[in-house]
């Protein structure tokens, strides 16, 4: 059915419509009724409930939430109760843990104001508040495309059409997605959103910004044997099993009640097509400093996630005609403190308050220039300034030198306000990065042991990843041939390493292997709209509560 034959779609008129329920999208939903209770706010989810794909380290620098809701500690269903008390650097090598002292740490790097716990707990607490407040919220329902109107301005958006068949074809379920229209559109869609690319590209919001950079973060929840536990105790680590040129490191975190939250990141600039972040993680848990928090524990959850890690530099112009970009859609992740709630929460209420402001002067559909003249001169602008060299050294001169000029780049903007480095560029995207397969060897990563490290489909399993599967294939690949040809045949296949949930797939038949995407295992980690070294793979959004149902994450 072509899109001519298909049914009208209804329409809802809203002042205000925001993409994403995460933390940037709700704190500005809940800071537009705070300053007009009359506005008429709403929040579209394509998780299945607020929550189910939020994932975060996720030790929280209470900033935002101090400036949102100044009371939340006082608040017994607020998730947040455990403050980082002891806060701890490693290097770490092949068999040992050396320990940093923290008096060297620069100190923004000082986590001690913190608080430990899940991010997708505290996102469903704040979808409450702002709920209470009259904000409406859609979960379940992706938004699937950009609405404009006749002089090209962003009107809303619509949401996808569900009971589509793996054919294209609408199914006896079909129903059509839904047009909700507003004065203004916030898209609030986290790391690569898709109608955020769309965006970018169409309003030319990049031109005069460092392309973006990003990683993944994988995480694990434990619960852990209670005489192993410290409470409020977390740790960051760099070095091992990552190579000197490879940029990552790890976290594990202590809180609330024998939980530990262990993560690795890995930056995706990385060269070698063997790599497998993955599996390093599955490495990381066995070094004999990490391994015994783990024995004799239970795993709980398992999930990935790309991460913005471009910064300061990286950040593209946030208005457009009708509309603006918020939180990680635009990357305002603290990336040497691994942090972005509080600078998400920071960009949705700045937009909010300039929204309220255009819309109490009859304003509508109109640039936010406002907005995009703010942040840099706000708190998110201030904190990403300070640490916006850290990446771009890290990644020119590697670990060791890279970690301390970043280091020492960072106490000169801190004590001096300045930075003898200026301020470095980012080289190239991610996804030019990577070397032809014949520079390197294949990697032979341990089996798992099913004890502390696992494969790639029982950790899905964790994650409560569930698609329809008669539905259209949501990973769209370009050119078939240019994949074999390229990703295949130059690269050795590295889909199938870089992928944290084991989409991807070459099957070897003769002298034609076969892509195989096993599109229902999909985390939405959207690493392979990043690190596909041609950018022949597109992420976009399937049928609304398809994907990730994180409990606590």
């Amino acid at each position: 059915m072509s899109t001519e034959e298909l049914p009208p779609r209804e329409s809802m008129e809203f002042d205000v419509v925001i993409i994403g329920a995460g933390p940037s999208g709700l704190s500005a939903a809940i800071r537009l009724k705070q300053l007009n209770a009359d506005l008429n706010v709403v929040v579209v989810e394509k998780g299945s409930e607020v929550g189910a794909h939020i994932l975060s380290g996720a030790v929280i620098d209470p900033e935002g939430l101090d400036k949102l809701i100044p009371d939340w500690r006082n608040d017994p269903d607020c998730p947040l109760k455990t403050q980082v008390k002891d806060d701890r650097f490693y290097w770490m090598t092949g068999g040992g843990a050396i320990k940093l002292p923290n008096f060297i740490m620069p100190p923004l790097m000082d986590n001690h104001h913190c608080y430990i716990g899940s991010l997708g707990n505290v996102c469903r607490w704040l979808a409450r508040k702002a709920e209470a407040l009259g904000v409406e919220i859609y979960p379940g329902f992706a938004a699937a495309e950009v609405l404009y109107d006749e002089q090209g301005k962003v009107k809303g958006i619509a949401t996808g059409d569900m009971g589509i068949g793996r054919d294209g074809k609408p199914k006896d379920s079909f129903t059509r997605g839904m047009e909700l229209l507003g004065k203004y559109t916030l898209f609030a869609e986290g790391a690569r959103g898709s109608l955020t690319k769309q965006l970018i590209a169409k309003f030319a919001l990049d031109s005069k910004s460092e392309p973006p950079k990003f990683g993944i973060g994988l995480k694990e929840v434990w619960q852990i044997d209670p005489a192993k536990h410290q409470k409020g105790m977390i740790q960051h680590s760099f070095g091992w099993p990552l190579d000197m040129k490879t940029g990552g490191g790890s976290f594990l975190y202590h809180y609330d009640d024998n939980l530990v939250a262990v993560g690795f990141v890995v930056h995706l600039n990385y060269d070698d097509p063997y790599l497998s972040p993955f599996d390093e993680f599955q490495r990381f848990k066995t070094h004999p400093a990490i391994r015994g928090t783990f024995e004799g524990a239970k795993r709980l959850a398992y999930g990935a996630r790309a991460i913005t890690e471009g910064g300061y530099q990286s950040v593209p112009k946030l208005s457009f005609p009708g509309g603006a970009l918020i939180g990680c859609a635009a990357g305002f992740v603290n990336v040497p403190r691994i942090k972005g709630v509080h600078n998400a929460m920071g960009t949705g209420m700045l937009a909010a308050e300039h929204v309220a402001a255009a819309l109490a002067a009859d304003r509508a559909n109109d640039e936010l220039v406002e907005y995009e003249n703010a942040w840099r001169s706000s708190s998110v602008g201030k904190d990403l300034f300070l640490v916006r060299n850290v990446k771009p050294l890290w990644s020119k001169f590697g670990t060791v030198l890279g970690v301390a000029l970043g280091g020492f780049d960072m106490w000169c903007n801190t004590l001096f306000g300045g930075s003898l480095f200026g301020t470095q560029s980012h080289s190239k995207p991610d996804r030019s990065t990577l070397d032809p397969a014949k520079q390197h060897a294949p990697k032979n990563y341990p089996k798992p042991d099913g004890k502390i490290s696992f494969d790639k489909l029982s950790s899905v399993f964790l994650s409560n990843t569930n698609h329809e599967e008669d539905q259209p294939v949501h990973l769209k690949v370009a050119d078939m041939n240019l994949q074999k040809t390229s990703e295949h045949d130059v690269f050795a296949g590295p889909s199938n390493r870089y992928c944290p949930a084991g989409v991807y797939e070459w099957v070897e038949e003769g002298a034609s292997p076969r892509f195989v995407i096993n599109a229902q295992n999909c985390v939405h980690c959207k690493t392979c709209d990043v690190k596909d070294p041609n950018g022949n793979i597109t992420w976009v959004p399937p049928e609304g509560g398809g994907g990730p149902n994180y409990e606590a994450m």
